[in-house]
Protein backbone atom coordinates (compact mmCIF):
# COMPACT_ATOMS: atom_id res chain seq x y z
CA UNK A 1 0.00 0.00 0.00
CA UNK A 2 1.56 3.52 -0.81
CA UNK A 3 2.99 5.35 2.17
CA UNK A 4 2.30 9.27 0.95
CA UNK A 5 -1.41 9.10 2.44
CA UNK A 6 -1.18 11.59 4.89
CA UNK A 7 -2.19 14.95 2.72
CA UNK A 8 -4.98 12.47 0.86
CA UNK A 9 -8.75 12.90 2.53
CA UNK A 10 -10.62 10.51 4.73
CA UNK A 11 -12.92 9.27 1.25
CA UNK A 12 -9.20 9.07 -0.75
CA UNK A 13 -8.05 6.90 1.87
CA UNK A 14 -11.00 4.85 1.81
CA UNK A 15 -11.23 4.15 -1.72
CA UNK A 16 -7.42 3.01 -1.41
CA UNK A 17 -7.95 0.73 1.28
CA UNK A 18 -11.14 -1.00 -1.37
CA UNK A 19 -9.10 -1.49 -3.94
CA UNK A 20 -7.49 -4.18 -2.70
CA UNK A 21 -6.47 -7.11 -5.61
CA UNK A 22 -9.49 -9.48 -5.64
CA UNK A 23 -9.17 -12.99 -5.86
CA UNK A 24 -8.43 -14.11 -9.55
CA UNK A 25 -10.18 -17.02 -11.20
CA UNK A 26 -9.85 -18.55 -14.51
CA UNK A 27 -11.80 -18.20 -17.47
CA UNK A 28 -12.87 -21.93 -17.39
CA UNK A 29 -13.77 -21.09 -13.81
CA UNK A 30 -15.78 -17.71 -14.53
CA UNK A 31 -17.15 -20.44 -17.17
CA UNK A 32 -18.17 -22.76 -14.85
CA UNK A 33 -19.79 -20.29 -12.53
CA UNK A 34 -21.85 -18.92 -15.13
CA UNK A 35 -23.70 -22.08 -15.76
CA UNK A 36 -23.79 -22.97 -12.39
CA UNK A 37 -25.92 -19.87 -12.14
CA UNK A 38 -27.70 -20.04 -15.60
CA UNK A 39 -29.18 -23.51 -14.31
CA UNK A 40 -30.15 -22.52 -10.95
CA UNK A 41 -31.78 -19.42 -12.32
CA UNK A 42 -33.57 -21.83 -15.30
CA UNK A 43 -35.14 -24.48 -12.12
CA UNK A 44 -36.29 -21.17 -10.33
CA UNK A 45 -38.05 -20.15 -13.36
CA UNK A 46 -39.18 -23.95 -14.32
CA UNK A 47 -40.68 -23.73 -10.51
CA UNK A 48 -42.19 -20.64 -11.10
CA UNK A 49 -43.87 -21.79 -14.30
CA UNK A 50 -45.54 -24.62 -12.93
CA UNK A 51 -47.20 -22.91 -10.21
CA UNK A 52 -48.48 -19.84 -12.36
CA UNK A 53 -49.38 -22.95 -15.06
CA UNK A 54 -51.02 -24.77 -11.60
CA UNK A 55 -53.68 -21.45 -10.77
CA UNK A 56 -53.75 -20.05 -14.69
CA UNK A 57 -57.47 -19.88 -14.52
CA UNK A 58 -57.15 -17.51 -11.35
CA UNK A 59 -54.70 -15.70 -13.13
CA UNK A 60 -56.27 -15.26 -16.15
CA UNK A 61 -59.38 -14.05 -14.00
CA UNK A 62 -57.50 -11.74 -12.46
CA UNK A 63 -55.62 -10.21 -15.73
CA UNK A 64 -58.75 -9.56 -17.25
CA UNK A 65 -60.23 -7.39 -14.60
CA UNK A 66 -59.41 -4.02 -16.00
CA UNK A 67 -61.24 -5.08 -19.88
CA UNK A 68 -64.58 -6.87 -17.81
CA UNK A 69 -64.99 -3.30 -16.16
CA UNK A 70 -64.55 -1.31 -19.00
CA UNK A 71 -66.63 -3.35 -21.32
CA UNK A 72 -69.40 -3.14 -17.93
CA UNK A 73 -68.86 0.60 -17.83
CA UNK A 74 -70.13 0.78 -21.87
CA UNK A 75 -72.79 -2.48 -21.50
CA UNK A 76 -71.14 -4.07 -23.90
CA UNK A 77 -70.34 -7.98 -23.83
CA UNK A 78 -68.22 -9.42 -21.67
CA UNK A 79 -67.20 -12.61 -23.34
CA UNK A 80 -63.45 -12.38 -24.80
CA UNK A 81 -63.21 -14.88 -27.84
CA UNK A 82 -60.60 -16.53 -29.62
CA UNK A 83 -59.88 -17.41 -33.64
CA UNK A 84 -58.02 -20.58 -33.05
CA UNK A 85 -58.69 -23.85 -31.24
CA UNK A 86 -55.12 -23.48 -29.79
CA UNK A 87 -55.09 -20.03 -28.55
CA UNK A 88 -56.33 -20.86 -25.14
CA UNK A 89 -53.49 -23.46 -24.98
CA UNK A 90 -50.62 -20.80 -26.37
CA UNK A 91 -51.90 -18.03 -24.65
CA UNK A 92 -51.95 -19.99 -20.80
CA UNK A 93 -48.15 -20.90 -21.49
CA UNK A 94 -47.07 -17.81 -22.26
CA UNK A 95 -48.81 -15.82 -18.99
CA UNK A 96 -47.40 -19.04 -16.90
CA UNK A 97 -43.96 -18.09 -18.46
CA UNK A 98 -44.74 -14.81 -17.49
CA UNK A 99 -45.79 -15.34 -14.45
CA UNK A 100 -42.69 -18.08 -13.73
CA UNK A 101 -40.85 -15.38 -14.64
CA UNK A 102 -41.84 -12.90 -11.82
CA UNK A 103 -42.41 -15.48 -9.23
CA UNK A 104 -38.78 -16.44 -9.56
CA UNK A 105 -37.37 -13.18 -9.57
CA UNK A 106 -35.87 -13.10 -6.13
CA UNK A 107 -34.21 -16.28 -6.83
CA UNK A 108 -32.73 -15.26 -10.45
CA UNK A 109 -31.38 -11.65 -8.77
CA UNK A 110 -29.57 -13.76 -5.81
CA UNK A 111 -28.05 -16.30 -8.60
CA UNK A 112 -26.81 -12.74 -10.08
CA UNK A 113 -25.31 -11.22 -6.87
CA UNK A 114 -23.76 -14.47 -6.11
CA UNK A 115 -22.16 -14.02 -9.72
CA UNK A 116 -21.01 -10.35 -9.50
CA UNK A 117 -20.06 -10.44 -5.74
CA UNK A 118 -16.82 -11.92 -6.21
CA UNK A 119 -15.37 -9.50 -8.59
CA UNK A 120 -16.67 -6.45 -6.30
CA UNK A 121 -15.07 -3.96 -4.17
CA UNK A 122 -16.47 -3.63 -0.06
CA UNK A 123 -17.60 -0.81 -0.99
CA UNK A 124 -19.23 -1.25 -4.08
CA UNK A 125 -21.41 -4.05 -2.19
CA UNK A 126 -22.97 -1.95 -0.17
CA UNK A 127 -25.16 -0.72 -3.21
CA UNK A 128 -26.40 -4.23 -4.45
CA UNK A 129 -29.06 -4.25 -1.89
CA UNK A 130 -30.39 -0.75 -2.06
CA UNK A 131 -29.99 -0.92 -5.41
CA UNK A 132 -32.17 -4.42 -5.97
CA UNK A 133 -34.52 -3.34 -3.62
CA UNK A 134 -35.33 -0.31 -5.63
CA UNK A 135 -35.53 -1.96 -9.04
CA UNK A 136 -38.36 -4.43 -7.56
CA UNK A 137 -40.46 -2.03 -5.70
CA UNK A 138 -40.25 0.65 -8.49
CA UNK A 139 -41.00 -2.53 -10.89
CA UNK A 140 -44.04 -3.10 -9.23
CA UNK A 141 -45.19 -0.05 -8.86
CA UNK A 142 -45.19 0.68 -12.46
CA UNK A 143 -46.84 -2.66 -13.26
CA UNK A 144 -49.55 -1.65 -10.86
CA UNK A 145 -49.89 1.80 -11.89
CA UNK A 146 -50.22 0.30 -15.78
CA UNK A 147 -52.52 -2.44 -14.08
CA UNK A 148 -55.18 -0.16 -12.12
CA UNK A 149 -54.66 3.45 -13.90
CA UNK A 150 -53.12 3.27 -17.36
CA UNK A 151 -55.40 0.13 -18.71
CA UNK A 152 -58.43 0.97 -17.69
CA UNK A 153 -58.41 4.50 -19.20
CA UNK A 154 -56.60 3.16 -22.26
CA UNK A 155 -59.57 0.43 -22.69
CA UNK A 156 -61.95 3.03 -21.68
CA UNK A 157 -61.51 5.33 -24.25
CA UNK A 158 -61.37 2.62 -27.31
CA UNK A 159 -64.20 0.97 -26.25
CA UNK A 160 -65.90 4.45 -26.50
CA UNK A 161 -64.87 4.67 -30.23
CA UNK A 162 -65.85 1.62 -30.87
CA UNK A 163 -69.54 1.91 -29.17
CA UNK A 164 -69.95 5.64 -30.90
CA UNK A 165 -69.24 4.23 -34.18
CA UNK A 166 -71.89 1.76 -33.75
CA UNK A 167 -69.69 -1.07 -34.31
CA UNK A 168 -69.78 -5.05 -32.92
CA UNK A 169 -67.15 -5.55 -30.31
CA UNK A 170 -65.47 -9.10 -30.29
CA UNK A 171 -62.25 -8.56 -28.28
CA UNK A 172 -59.15 -11.65 -29.16
CA UNK A 173 -58.41 -12.56 -25.64
CA UNK A 174 -54.83 -13.51 -26.72
CA UNK A 175 -54.65 -10.18 -28.02
CA UNK A 176 -55.58 -8.38 -24.65
CA UNK A 177 -53.18 -10.10 -22.95
CA UNK A 178 -50.15 -9.46 -24.97
CA UNK A 179 -51.79 -6.08 -24.65
CA UNK A 180 -51.72 -5.90 -21.11
CA UNK A 181 -48.77 -7.54 -20.47
CA UNK A 182 -46.69 -5.34 -22.86
CA UNK A 183 -47.72 -2.03 -21.27
CA UNK A 184 -47.46 -3.83 -17.34
CA UNK A 185 -43.67 -4.19 -18.23
CA UNK A 186 -43.09 -1.32 -20.13
CA UNK A 187 -44.26 1.10 -17.46
CA UNK A 188 -42.46 -1.63 -14.81
CA UNK A 189 -39.40 -0.72 -16.75
CA UNK A 190 -39.79 3.27 -16.92
CA UNK A 191 -40.53 3.16 -13.47
CA UNK A 192 -36.81 2.37 -13.25
CA UNK A 193 -35.69 6.28 -13.71
CA UNK A 194 -35.43 7.06 -9.90
CA UNK A 195 -33.39 2.86 -9.77
CA UNK A 196 -30.87 4.22 -12.46
CA UNK A 197 -30.57 7.97 -11.44
CA UNK A 198 -29.05 6.72 -7.66
CA UNK A 199 -26.88 4.68 -9.64
CA UNK A 200 -25.29 7.51 -11.66
CA UNK A 201 -25.52 9.56 -8.72
CA UNK A 202 -23.45 7.43 -6.61
CA UNK A 203 -21.17 6.98 -8.78
CA UNK A 204 -20.64 10.46 -9.78
CA UNK A 205 -22.19 10.81 -13.42
CA UNK A 206 -25.36 12.85 -12.52
CA UNK A 207 -25.74 15.73 -10.17
CA UNK A 208 -29.34 17.56 -9.39
CA UNK A 209 -27.78 20.50 -11.16
CA UNK A 210 -28.11 18.54 -14.27
CA UNK A 211 -30.95 17.40 -14.35
CA UNK A 212 -32.23 20.59 -13.54
CA UNK A 213 -30.89 21.97 -16.12
CA UNK A 214 -32.31 19.58 -18.48
CA UNK A 215 -35.63 19.10 -17.20
CA UNK A 216 -36.81 20.71 -20.40
CA UNK A 217 -35.02 17.78 -23.04
CA UNK A 218 -36.50 15.09 -20.25
CA UNK A 219 -39.99 16.31 -20.77
CA UNK A 220 -39.37 15.99 -24.27
CA UNK A 221 -37.83 12.45 -24.18
CA UNK A 222 -40.79 11.62 -21.54
CA UNK A 223 -43.51 12.79 -24.28
CA UNK A 224 -41.45 10.42 -26.70
CA UNK A 225 -41.78 7.17 -24.31
CA UNK A 226 -45.42 8.17 -23.27
CA UNK A 227 -46.68 8.16 -26.96
CA UNK A 228 -44.70 4.75 -28.14
CA UNK A 229 -46.22 2.84 -24.87
CA UNK A 230 -50.06 4.05 -24.80
CA UNK A 231 -52.39 1.82 -27.50
CA UNK A 232 -53.73 5.36 -28.50
CA UNK A 233 -52.88 8.71 -29.71
CA UNK A 234 -55.53 11.13 -27.81
CA UNK A 235 -53.48 13.36 -25.48
CA UNK A 236 -55.73 12.05 -22.50
CA UNK A 237 -54.15 8.47 -22.63
CA UNK A 238 -50.77 10.01 -23.23
CA UNK A 239 -50.90 12.29 -20.20
CA UNK A 240 -52.04 9.08 -18.01
CA UNK A 241 -48.24 7.65 -19.15
CA UNK A 242 -46.52 10.96 -19.31
CA UNK A 243 -47.38 12.45 -16.04
CA UNK A 244 -46.09 9.47 -13.51
CA UNK A 245 -42.95 9.43 -15.73
CA UNK A 246 -42.53 13.44 -15.29
CA UNK A 247 -43.32 12.86 -11.01
CA UNK A 248 -40.62 10.18 -11.21
CA UNK A 249 -37.78 12.44 -13.03
CA UNK A 250 -38.24 15.33 -9.98
CA UNK A 251 -38.60 12.54 -7.21
CA UNK A 252 -34.97 11.32 -8.97
CA UNK A 253 -33.67 14.73 -8.85
CA UNK A 254 -34.73 14.43 -4.91
CA UNK A 255 -32.94 10.94 -4.61
CA UNK A 256 -29.65 12.06 -6.43
CA UNK A 257 -29.51 15.07 -4.13
CA UNK A 258 -29.21 13.29 -0.94
CA UNK A 259 -27.44 10.49 -2.01
CA UNK A 260 -25.36 11.76 -5.24
CA UNK A 261 -21.28 11.69 -4.46
CA UNK A 262 -19.67 14.72 -5.86
CA UNK A 263 -16.66 14.40 -7.77
CA UNK A 264 -13.45 14.36 -5.38
CA UNK A 265 -10.07 16.36 -6.28
CA UNK A 266 -8.18 13.23 -5.22
CA UNK A 267 -9.66 10.45 -7.01
CA UNK A 268 -7.61 10.23 -10.20
CA UNK A 269 -4.69 10.41 -7.31
CA UNK A 270 -6.17 7.51 -5.75
CA UNK A 271 -7.10 5.64 -8.78
CA UNK A 272 -3.73 6.05 -9.87
CA UNK A 273 -1.74 5.18 -6.38
CA UNK A 274 -4.30 1.49 -6.59
CA UNK A 275 -3.19 0.28 -10.11
CA UNK A 276 0.47 1.01 -9.38
CA UNK A 277 -0.36 -1.46 -6.53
Amino acid sequence: MPKDLGDLTERAREEVVNRVELPGMSLLEHLEELRKRIIYSALAIFGGFCVCYWYHEQIYELMQQPIMFALKNHHLDTQLVFTNPTDPFNMYLKMALIGGIFVASPGVLYQVWLFISPGLYKHEKRYVVPVLGMTTIFFILGAAFAYVIAFPAACDYLLGLQESGGFRTLINAEDFFDLIIMIMMGLGIVFQIPTLSFLLARIGLLTPRLMLRWWRHAIVVIAILAAVLTPTADAFNMIVFAAPMLGLYFVSIGIVWIFGKPRQKGNEEVTALATTK
